[in-house]
C-alpha cells in the first residue's frame, strides 16, 4: 500500500532538480528561497533525524503554527518521516485556544513558523513554558528551543525513514471553532492519499501545474491541494508574502490551478471595478473585437491568464459573481467537503456546473438527505473520528457510516447538491416562522459595497442583516463622514431589490452598518474567513432593541 510519503520520493528520485518550493523572503518581492525535490528531502530527513534524536515515543504529536511557507510543508513531512504525528495550528488563534489544542493533543514539540507579530504576541501566551519549540526563518524573534537553520546545518539526515502504514493516523487537524472548542479531526495516512489521487484525476493533475499556497495549510483544504497534490503529481508550489503583495505573488506564481473562497473572488471583482466601471466593463465585453483583448488584460492582472482550473469552497459563491467571472472567460466551479471527510465530497465538473449548487458526488462518495434535511456523506476521505472525544465521535457519525454534516440540503434530478443553510443555523422569528440566513447573505455581499454580512433576529418579528462595507466604502465614509448619504441610498436600494426575492417571513427589516472590522484576530471571523454568527450577534445583541425601533432601513452603528 502506498502513502503520500512513497509518491514524494518517487517525485525526488524522478526530478530531483525541479524547483517544488518558491519562497518571498521579504523586502524586494524579487528576494526568494527556491527549494528543490531533492532540497527539500535533504532538510527533511535532517529535521526528521532531529526529531528522532529527543527520544519521543512512537506517533507522537508535534505540533506546526505557521503561516504558509516552505518549511511549513518540509516540516510536515520530516514529522511523518520519523514516525509521528502532525499537528497543524491555526496561524490566528487566541491564546486560550493555543492553550488548548497543545494540551488537548499532548503535543511534544512545536514548530513556530512565519506569524505576523500582533497575533503571536496573543498566542505565544497560550504555548506552555517547558514546550521545546523550533523556529522556522522568518520566525518572529523570541526565545526559541532551537532554530531550524541551526539544526539544518549540524544534523546528519536520519539514517533510515520510518515506513508508514496507511491505517496509521498521520494528522489531528483542530476545526476551526465556530462553535464552542475546536475538536481534533483525525485521519489516516490512506484518507489523505484515496482524496488526492481522485482530486489529481479530476484535476487532470501532472507536474507542470504551478500553485499559490495562501489559504491556510492548518486547514484541510489547502492542505490537500498544496501539499498532499503537489506530493502526489511533483507539481510546483509558490508561496505569499503579505497581503499587500499578494497580487505579485500571483502573478509571479501563474498559477495552473487556484482555489479560494469567495471573499477572496468578490475582492478581486471589486478591485476591478475600482479601475473600471462595472457599466463600462460590461459594455466592453459586448463588444466582439474589444472583447477578448479585455478579458485576457483582465484575467493578466489578476494572475490568472494562465489558470485552466478555478474553483471556490467554504462558503456558498453568489450567481452574479460565478457570472461575472464567466464573462470574463474564467469558469469557477464550487465545491463542497469538511475537514471530516478531507474534503472528498462533492465537485462541480466543467461544463456541467449548476449555480447555487456544488455539484456532484465524487467517485466513491455516497449521498442522501436526512428527514431533518440534513446532508450526510459517506466518502473515502472519512475521518477516523474526534481525537479523546468518542461523544462527539457518535453524534456526528450515523451507525451505517455516514457523516451528518450539519448543512441542510437539496439533490436536483441530476444528483447535484444544494447547500440551503446550516441546520443549526437556521432561528425562529416571534411570528413562529423559521429563517435560514445564509442564502439571504449570498444576495447581499454581491454588491460592491457590502464585504460581509450576518443575517439575525431571533424572536423579532422580522430578520435583519448587520453589514461590514468593502475596504474602498468604509474608508470613504471614514475619511469624509458625507459619505454615508450617497451610500446609504445604494443599500437601501439593494435592500428595496433584495426583499421582493425572499418569502415574506424572510424580507429584512433594516442593514446595521458597523465600523468594526471583522477578523479572525479578534474572533468574529473563522480562520478560514467564515463569520463567527454566535459572536456578531452576541457584540449587537444590545443594539437590537434600539435599531428595530427606529423603523430606518439603513443604520449606520459606529461610525
Amino acid at each position: 500500500m502506498t502513502t503520500l510519503i512513497d509518491k514524494f520520493l518517487e517525485n525526488v528520485s524522478k526530478t530531483p532538480n525541479d524547483i517544488y518550493l518558491t519562497q518571498p523572503m521579504g523586502g524586494d518581492v524579487n528576494n526568494l528561497k527556491t527549494y528543490t525535490f531533492a532540497e527539500v528531502l535533504e532538510e527533511a530527513k535532517k529535521m526528521a533525524a532531529y526529531i528522532e534524536s529527543q527520544g519521543y515515543p512512537p506517533k507522537s504529536n508535534i505540533a506546526i503554527c505557521s503561516k504558509n511557507c516552505a518549511w511549513w510543508i518540509i516540516a510536515d513531512i520530516a514529522i511523518w518521516m520519523s514516525g509521528h504525528i502532525s499537528v497543524p495550528i491555526y496561524p490566528t488563534l487566541t491564546s486560550d485556544t493555543v492553550s488548548y489544542i497543545i494540551e488537548h493533543s499532548e503535543s511534544k514539540m512545536l514548530f513556530v513558523g512565519k506569524l505576523d507579530i500582533k497575533p503571536w504576541d496573543e498566542m505565544k501566551q497560550g504555548v506552555p513554558a517547558e514546550l521545546p519549540t523550533v523556529s522556522f526563518p522568518l520566525c518572529p524573534e523570541g526565545s526559541y528551543s532551537s532554530t531550524w537553520s541551526d539544526i539544518i546545518s549540524k544534523t546528519s539526515p536520519i539514517a533510515e525513514v520510518v515506513k508508514r502504514d496507511p491505517d496509521e493516523m498521520c494528522t489531528i487537524i483542530y476545526t476551526s471553532g465556530s462553535t464552542g472548542k475546536p475538536k481534533g479531526v483525525m485521519h489516516k495516512f490512506d484518507a489523505l492519499y484515496v482524496t488526492t489521487v481522485q482530486l489529481v484525476k479530476l484535476l487532470n493533475g501532472n507536474n507542470k501545474d504551478r500553485l499559490l499556497s495562501y489559504l491556510p495549510l492548518a486547514h484541510g483544504m489547502s492542505r490537500w491541494t498544496d501539499e498532499c497534490v503537489t506530493m502526489y503529481t511533483g507539481a510546483s508550489v509558490y508561496f505569499a508574502e503579505t497581503l499587500k503583495t499578494f497580487v505579485q505573488d500571483l502573478q509571479r506564481a501563474k498559477p495552473t490551478l487556484f482555489l479560494s473562497v469567495p471573499r477572496l473572488w468578490t475582492k478581486f471583482q471589486l478591485g476591478v471595478n475600482q479601475k473600471m466601471p462595472a457599466q463600462k466593463l460590461a459594455t466592453l465585453l459586448k463588444i466582439p473585437i474589444i472583447r477578448t483583448i479585455v478579458k485576457k488584460k483582465i484575467l493578466k492582472t489578476l494572475g490568472l491568464n494562465y489558470c485552466r482550473f478555478a474553483g471556490s469552497g467554504s462558503a456558498p459563491m453568489p450567481a452574479e459573481l460565478i457570472q461575472w467571472y464567466r464573462n470574463l472567460g474564467l469558469e469557477l466551479l464550487e465545491g463542497y467537503g469538511m475537514t471530516e471527510n478531507f474534503n472528498y465530497s462533492h465537485m462541480s465538473k466543467p461544463g456541467k456546473a449548476r449555480v447555487g449548487y456544488v455539484g456532484n458526488a465524487q467517485v466513491g462518495v455516497e449521498q442522501r438527505i436526512s428527514e431533518g434535511g440534513e446532508i450526510q456523506v459517506k466518502s473515502l476521505g472519512i475521518m477516523m473520528g474526534y481525537y479523546k472525544n468518542e461523544e462527539a465521535t457518535t453524534e456526528t457519525m450515523t451507525e451505517d457510516g455516514f457523516l451528518k454534516t450539519g448543512d441542510k440540503g437539496e439533490i436536483d434530478d441530476q444528483g447535484r447538491l444544494k447547500i440551503t443553510g446550516r441546520v443549526k443555523e437556521i432561528f425562529k422569528t416571534s411570528k413562529g416562522k423559521y429563517v435560514a440566513p445564509a442564502p439571504i447573505e449570498s444576495k447581499l455581499i454581491v454588491h460592491s459595497r457590502i464585504e460581509l454580512a450576518c443575517v439575525g433576529g431571533t424572536a423579532f418579528p422580522q430578520p435583519h442583516a448587520i453589514i461590514q462595507l468593502s475596504e474602498d466604502a468604509a474608508a470613504k465614509v471614514k475619511a469624509d463622514p458625507s459619505q454615508k448619504d450617497e451610500i446609504g441610498k445604494e443599500l437601501g436600494t439593494l435592500l428595496a431589490e433584495v426583499n421582493p426575492t425572499l418569502d415574506g417571513h424572510e424580507h429584512l427589516q433594516f442593514l446595521a452598518v458597523v465600523s468594526d472590522e471583522w477578523l479572525p484576530e479578534n474572533g468574529f471571523l473563522t480562520p478560514t474567513q467564515k463569520i463567527k454568527r454566535s459572536k456578531i450577534e452576541d457584540t449587537y445583541k444590545p443594539f437590537n432593541e434600539t435599531w428595530y425601533n427606529t423603523k430606518e432601513k439603513v443604520i449606520w452603528h459606529g461610525f
